[in-house]
């Protein structure tokens, strides 16, 4: 699951813990400077050209906590930046570019730090550092901070493809198709959302900001292999046909405009993906016995993506319905999209 406190916020937060407490002792002794002469002292340190590559790394290490435990973004970067740069050969780039893309996050510069995490997937070998894989950690910020939808879909594969086992696998199957419809690219589109549906949690999974996901996700594979033959050109065909069906009693006919996937029956109140909303009888046991009317005119709250057809003498329990049409939304088949379904059934009067 993607989370909004991302895993290198709590990866940074685990190292300054000890620079941090150190600092709180500092301030309440009122001996900052001796912080301050600390640095001096393992930059002093860093000149000797000999050392070795612990001594080393734990000079840097200390030198950058030092700055991120005061919010000294700017001489973080300038420190590590400039370190990078000048000791290529350093098998710790990677980390010290990590705490860089950190710290711009921290400035609030996301393409700065965009930048810096694609550097590090890019260019450097992972590390895994406290338990944490440097690329997972970078690949889990790109996907929160970037912008480009094409680039969304490079780190969701990515991270589908080497860190499966870090994530929840079912939900990054569900957020990449989503971005490769947002691209138009569909066939992928339906591959993710077919693999979605493959995983056995895809019926139970709760997405944040994305309701609902399992219905969405089957409706739109079920929609797309059906035959769509009950669709219509427009709504005023669709519209027509109906009141001629009712007129005339045939419910043959309404069985067949009747929308084959995820057509519905319900209350006003009632939840369309709901397990007792969805509806497949026949029109037959409603018609037989009954007078049925409908209304001259569309209700007067339809819109051009919507509408309502009033009803009433189905039975003696609930008399009014509502036919709901819809127009239909399925990019993928220019030639089915923006024809017209009736979807379901509304019970009532409306609310």
């Amino acid at each position: 699951m993607l989370l909004k406190t991302s895993l290198l916020q709590k990866f940074i937060f685990l190292l300054l813990s000890v620079s941090i407490f150190s600092l709180f002792i500092y301030g309440c002794t009122q001996e900052i400077d001796l912080l301050q002469e600390t640095q001096k002292q393992f930059y002093q340190v860093l000149q000797d050209k000999t050392l070795p590559p612990e001594t080393r790394y734990t000079a840097i290490n200390s030198i950058a906590y030092n700055y991120l435990a005061t919010n000294n973004y700017n001489d973080l970067v300038l420190f590590l930046s400039n370190y990078v740069e000048e000791n290529p050969g350093d098998i710790y780039n990677a980390y010290w570019l990590l705490m860089t893309a950190h710290a711009y996050l921290k400035m609030d510069a996301e393409p700065v730090a965009e930048y810096y995490f694609e550097r590090i997937i890019n260019n450097y070998q992972d590390l895994t550092v406290q338990g944490q894989s440097i690329h997972f950690l970078c690949l889990q910020n790109l996907i929160q901070i970037s912008k480009s939808t094409l680039n969304r879909i490079v780190y969701f594969n990515e991270i589908i493809d080497r860190f499966s086992n870090e994530v929840n696998i079912t939900e990054m199957y569900y957020r990449l198709a989503i971005e490769y419809g947002n691209v138009g690219e569909w066939d992928m589109a339906l591959n993710s959302y077919s693999a979605f549906l493959d995983q056995p949690d895809s019926s139970t999974i709760q997405i944040a900001g994305e309701p609902n996901a399992y219905n969405k996700a089957k409706n739109l594979i079920d929609f797309n292999n059906s035959p769509k033959d009950w669709t219509f050109e427009s709504l005023d065909a669709l519209e027509k046909a109906v009141k001629k069906a009712i007129s005339n009693y045939n419910y043959h006919a309404l069985d067949k405009y009747k929308s084959k996937v995820n057509f519905f029956a319900m209350s006003w109140r009632q939840d369309e993906f709901a397990s007792n909303s969805q509806s497949n009888f026949s029109m037959r046991k409603f018609m037989l016995g009954n007078r049925i009317r409908y209304n001259a005119e569309l209700s007067e709250v339809s819109n051009p993506n919507e509408a309502y057809l009033r009803t009433w003498g189905w039975n003696n329990y609930i008399s009014v319905w509502y036919l709901y049409f819809r127009k239909i939304d399925f990019p993928i088949d220019p030639e089915i999209h923006g024809r017209w379904e009736w979807a379901g059934i509304y019970y009532g009067e409306m609310l």
